[in-house]
């Protein structure tokens, strides 16, 4: 079975060096020669990374010469965001419900 888009958002995400490459992009746009500087990590594994995270719609790259420029793309964090308001919807209801409760136990 493939993977959903849900999926491959979570997985990228759930790296710790993936999150911090995609916290770097959404304040600015950089190369993978800056983004292996402040790493701690190799070239080759921040390109791999950086597979990853433009896989999951997370990333845009920008070709130009020989450098290829990534920033964020914030529209890849909508399936995250539907999920959280889904199950805030689920919580909030369920919170509700427990307060009812307690207020009918204090009775």
């Amino acid at each position: 079975m493939e993977p959903s888009a849900f999926d491959t958002l979570f997985r990228a995400l759930g790296d710790p060096t993936r999150r911090a490459l995609f916290e770097r992009l959404a304040r600015s746009e950089l190369t993978v020669r800056a983004l292996t500087d402040g790493a701690g990590i190799s070239q080759p594994a921040v390109s791999k990374h950086l597979a990853i995270l433009k896989g999951a719609g997370l990333v845009l790259d920008r070709p130009q010469g020989r450098e290829t420029h990534y920033r964020a793309d914030p529209k890849g964090l909508a399936p995250l965001l539907d999920w959280m308001r889904l199950h805030e919807t689920l919580w909030a209801g369920s919170f509700d419900r427990l307060d009812d409760l307690l207020k009918r136990m204090d009775q």
